[in-house]
């Protein structure tokens, strides 16, 4: 069996701690891992492989962070833009044998009772090993209107072990009607409303023979997107050497995705087919999809207060307070989410964090930075921070891991000066290459084509100060990359 991993999403509920550039699924927030570390780790114990389904700036994450697991032999989809989870679970099927059993699950959700949700899997592979498409279906404990849910037939006392027939997949519904099938489920009457978990197993073949008959065209598409894919590569480093062998990695062109009807497996497919099954699933299942979710799952102090080395709490009960940073200090408030980001301040009452997507259209509508990238940045190289920033200038820390090199770059509206903290560069301007020592520094004029580089075991770390009318990160025109991320991704 393969675990498809979805890491699609950006997790604008989580705003300020999730953003574009580093989603949830990728945030360090239960014991120093990650929900992404989280799913592979328990899905590795159950699958033989991993196929994970990503972009670009993701697919670099997973790597650092499987590493850190020491889970290798991965396959992986980039695709370059998103058409929903439809075409991202039939490109990756497309390269498995047909009767290849996938299951398939979101990067960033959280599953706490391991050994229910081995049983419910093992039920489920028996279910699609007989060409099933199967789903998970999560007891609902109180009215959520963040989730879909899934309407069943309860045909006897046995439909969990032979599973629910679906009467009707719903949308998320208003507080009114999710009450509703609350009370339905108490009744036990002839039907029943689980969670949709967003997670299914079948045969790969199967899948896709129903993605024909039910929606042609985006198997047809996603067919030919798949047909002229990018496939393996080699990673170069800078000393030369093939450092890194990328496994099983297929790129998908953007023309082809870009052409790909988007859609949602439950509308191309679930809500279509006459072979779906629901497994109910008491796994104790968490979306962590909102900060009223993650409060929920979070230790807490005596005062029900999140543990927070950084928090002082005087007569405050019940809070969510998440920074690292700085000191947070509370007096007499409860049931509120405060959350420090460094760049960022977020504050809201508990029951109301659904509503934090819409201070990211906010963000968005006034083309703010903020939704996107946190004050560090992660790269496939390593790492910069954001030191201080104003107009006209930007300081930053720049860390690069040992044989590890920026791309061939140049910027058309700042210069940069560049001071060596710890470690050796390598620094490449116009052609000429030269090597820069602790405390020493160079300068980069706006429109020079050069390159960082460590070509040591040491990390290096060098002080940017950036001066220019613009700064911001997408003034770079990439000449030559060892990541193979765009040539050319320049402010016009």
């Amino acid at each position: 069996m393969t675990n498809i991993i979805l890491c699609g999403g950006n997790g604008t509920r989580l705003w300020p701690i999730s953003r574009t550039l580093m989603p949830k699924q990728f945030v360090k927030l239960f014991n120093n891992k990650s929900l992404f570390q989280l799913t592979v780790g328990r899905n590795s114990k159950l699958c033989k492989s991993s196929f994970i389904v990503s972009n670009s700036e993701q697919y670099f994450l997973a790597l650092d962070q499987l590493e850190e697991l020491n889970i290798k032999n991965n396959k992986y989809l980039l695709e370059p833009i998103g058409r929903n989870t439809a075409p991202a679970i039939a490109l990756a099927c497309m390269q498995l044998d047909y009767d290849e059993i996938v299951l398939v699950t979101p990067s960033d959700h959280l599953i706490k009772d391991e050994k229910e949700y081995e049983k419910v899997l093992k039920k489920a592979k028996e279910f699609a090993s007989k060409n099933k498409l199967v789903t998970f279906g999560i007891t609902p404990t109180f009215a959520e209107t963040g989730f879909g849910y899934i309407e069943c037939v309860v045909d006897s006392e046995l439909c969990v072990d032979y599973g629910m027939d679906v009467a009707k997949f719903h949308e998320k519904p208003s507080l009114k009607v999710a009450e509703n099938y609350i009370t339905t489920n108490k009744k036990l009457q002839t039907t029943s409303y689980f969670w949709n978990s967003g997670m299914f197993c079948f045969k790969s073949g199967v899948f896709l023979d129903e993605l024909k008959n039910y929606s042609p065209e985006i198997y047809e598409k996603s067919k030919i997107a798949f047909e002229n894919a990018i496939g393996t590569e080699t990673l170069v480093s800078a000393k030369g050497e093939v450092k890194t062998s990328l496994p099983n990695l297929i790129r998908i062109k953007h023309e082809d995705m870009a052409n790909i009807p988007e859609d949602s497996i439950d509308y191309a497919v679930m809500e279509k087919s006459n072979i779906v099954k629901v497994i109910p699933s008491n796994i104790s299942w968490s979306d962590v999809g909102s900060f009223d979710s993650l409060y929920e799952e979070l230790p807490k102090d005596e005062n029900n207060n999140t543990i927070n080395d950084n928090h002082i709490a005087i007569d405050s009960k019940n809070n969510l307070v998440y920074g690292n940073e700085r000191k947070i200090a509370t007096v007499d408030i409860e049931d509120l989410i405060i959350i420090d980001t460094g760049d960022a301040l977020l504050i809201s009452k508990k029951g109301s964090s659904q509503k934090v997507k819409k201070v990211v259209e906010k963000l968005k509508e006034s083309n703010s930075q903020l939704h996107n990238i946190h004050l560090t940045g992660y790269r496939p190289w390593g790492s910069y921070t954001v030191l201080e920033e104003s107009t006209g200038y930007k300081i930053k820390k720049i860390e690069v891991t040992p044989w590890k090199r920026l791309s061939l770059q140049t910027h058309k509206y700042r210069n940069e000066h560049w001071v060596v903290v710890s470690g050796i560069a390598t620094v490449e301007v116009n052609n000429n290459t030269f090597l820069l020592n602790e405390n020493e520094s160079t300068y980069i004029k706006a429109g020079q084509i050069h390159r960082l580089s460590n070509n040591t075991d040491a990390p290096l770390v060098i002080i940017e100060v950036q001066v220019g009318i613009y700064t911001g990160e997408d003034d770079i025109t990439r000449f030559k990359d060892d990541f193979k991320r765009e040539k050319i991704h320049e402010k016009q």
